[in-house]
């Protein structure tokens, strides 16, 4: 059986193209929404809650798994540390669907700045005056509350009752939360930029599905700073980066 871990858009493609030969595949996605658009699709099992590595390993070894698909999303570092470890210790062949990076490309633009953790955001905003905007992501609203950082700081955010009570549970206050389901267009990003006077713009290298590029861009277009919080590097032993290469690989191994 092929395990399909899922939490990005492109897994919905994967799980298409391995329909073409089989259904005999196990997915697991990290939220009920996440299973509820799997609807059309073909499989023998479905988990929908976050798993740890024993759970995560308990339901490989049950369901006979020799294939595990790593398609979480780029910065999703525990599952995918959990899913290697697991793979190594049940002898599972593991393999990688990493997502292209869409920020490296503006790694000479001094508009666009690199940062290694949130933490650096400190040093980032230090001569850095009046609003900022983040679009990070909830799970990671957190990490910058704890900086106390002088600025304020307006968060966007998926539209779900889940996550906005996240928010107001950390104490963000309503006129400091937007929540939007994205990737959003260039030029809707250039509206939120202006509308709420934003001197900077904190982002992750979500790639392409992500709207990274169209964030970047308008940051430009509005002469303000996108501060990239970049991915961990990950050596993998076996990564994909192309869904089509992905899907022959699996099936040269699956017959």
């Amino acid at each position: 059986m092929i395990a399909l871990i899922l939490g990005t858009s492109e897994g919905r493609e994967i799980l298409s193209l391995l329909n073409k030969f089989t259904d005999n595949i196990l997915i697991s996605t990290a939220t009920a929404y996440g299973g509820e658009i799997l609807k059309n699709y073909k499989y023998q099992k479905l988990n929908t809650k976050p798993l740890n590595k024993e759970e995560l390993s308990n339901m490989l070894k049950e369901n006979q798994v020799n294939i595990l698909i790593d398609a979480s999303h780029p910065y999703a570092l525990e599952v995918t540390k959990n899913a290697r470890e697991v793979s190594k210790d049940l002898n599972i062949k593991y393999v990688r669907y990493e997502r292209p990076s869409s920020a490296e490309e503006f790694k000479k633009n001094k508009k666009v700045v690199f940062l290694e953790d949130y933490k650096d955001l400190n040093e980032a905003l230090k001569n850095i005056k009046g609003n900022i905007l983040n679009t990070s992501g909830s799970r990671n609203m957190d990490k910058i509350l704890d900086l106390k950082l002088e600025n304020r700081i307006i968060h966007r955010v998926l539209p779900s009752v889940k996550v906005l009570e996240d928010c107001f549970n950390l104490g963000v206050k309503v006129e400091d939360l937007m929540a939007i389901k994205g990737p959003i267009s260039k030029e809707l990003n250039k509206a939120f930029i202006k509308d709420y006077d934003a001197k900077a713009l904190i982002l992750k290298d979500s790639g392409p599905q992500g709207g990274t590029k169209e964030k970047i861009l308008a940051c430009l277009e509005c002469d303000i700073y996108a501060l990239v919080i970049r991915r961990k590097k990950i050596n993998y032993e076996r990564e994909f980066n192309n869904i089509e290469n992905l899907i022959e690989y699996i099936i040269s191994i699956d017959h």
